[in-house]
């Protein structure tokens, strides 16, 4: 059975903000779901959650096969092809984002935060870097899949205090990690089992930031089933609780999903790159920059069934090489 996936999503200005910096990702296509959070101010950060979107939506498009197979673009360990794709198109995107405010200093300074999930088959690819959320919607419980890269993240982690307690101790929330401040970036992932039925949400902090997990929990299990009601309902709440940022919500909905042995991976770090795939990926930022005019204004892949066939031979590779390695462990 394919994979099938009912996704939606929507980005809310507020009620404070003269404009939105953040950015929705939704691609059907291809299966890759995503939440930018810009920073910058004068529309840079709106320029940097776009660059991270459209870099995204390139990557995935008719250059997936070449970013795939381009060895030089190693990401030192072995992830599910759209995850390994996904990992990839951060990097690039945070290396496209930081080149273009070293060459503009009107945009010095901008970033994104970014939460983004890709699936094949009956797994989920989670990469993130910033405070953006991915969450897990369940009829009893919301299960967040992705820890902030922030003060108050680290302070609960290690004093082991409560979020409320976090914040009053160390006051504003202050991100720790965005793409494009930095020339390199670490990138946190997380690989798991998608089932049929199963729900997920991916907001930025003009939720999350306003509202704790049970409050974001309270609000979308009235309209379970039923995704745009869920993403107005949790703009809504941003928006009740004082609407002093932009906030964007995307949620999906596992439809159907055919099985794999490939296992669910906790939470690990992709470390930023040496100079060696740096300076690939510079060379790949002009080949994405140069990529069809109609594929970048329709956000459409121009070779869908040719990009879809090469990830699914890739995938079925890698399956095929996971089931060996299983079947050779010792105790076997």
């Amino acid at each position: 059975m394919s994979l099938q996936v009912k996704a939606f999503g929507r980005s809310d200005i507020g009620l404070v903000r003269a404009g939105n910096e953040d950015c929705l990702h939704i691609d059907d296509a291809h299966h890759v779901y995503a939440v930018c959070d810009g920073m910058g101010g004068h529309q840079a950060g709106e320029v940097a959650s776009m660059t991270a979107s459209d870099v995204i939506r390139k990557s995935f498009g008719h250059l997936a096969g070449e970013l795939m197979n381009d060895p030089r673009l190693s990401i030192g360990r072995t992830l599910p092809p759209a995850g390994e794709l996904l990992v990839k198109s951060l990097r690039l995107a945070n290396r496209a984002i930081y080149a273009q405010a070293a060459t503009d200093q009107s945009l010095s300074g901008m970033g994104t935060t970014i939460v983004a999930a890709a699936l094949e088959a009956d797994i989920m690819s989670i990469a993130h870097v910033g405070d953006s959320r991915a969450y897990h919607l369940t009829e009893r419980q919301i299960v967040p899949l992705t820890r902030d890269h922030s003060w108050v993240a680290e302070i609960r982690a290690s004093h082991n205090l409560s979020e409320k307690e976090a914040t009053s101790f160390v006051g504003k929330n202050v991100i720790t990690r965005a793409l494009g401040v930095r020339e390199v970036v670490d990138i946190d992932c997380r690989i798991t089992k998608v089932r049929l039925g199963d729900q997920f949400i991916l907001c930025s902090d003009g939720l999350c930031g306003f509202a704790d997990d049970d409050e974001i929990f309270d609000v979308a299990r009235k309209y379970q089933g039923d995704l745009p009601k869920i993403v107005d309902a949790l703009i809504q709440l941003a928006n009740d609780r004082g609407g002093s940022d932009n906030v964007t919500v995307a949620a999906f909905e596992i439809i159907s999903a055919r099985e794999s042995p490939l296992p669910e991976l906790n939470t690990f770090t992709i470390e930023q790159e040496g100079p060696e795939v740096m300076a690939a990926e510079d060379q790949w930022l002009t080949r994405l920059a140069e990529a069809d005019p109609k594929e970048a204004a329709d956000g459409l892949p121009i070779k869908t069934s040719t990009n879809k066939l090469i990830l699914s031979v890739i995938f079925a590779l890698f399956v095929v090489a996971a089931v060996l390695i299983l079947w050779f462990l010792p105790g076997k």
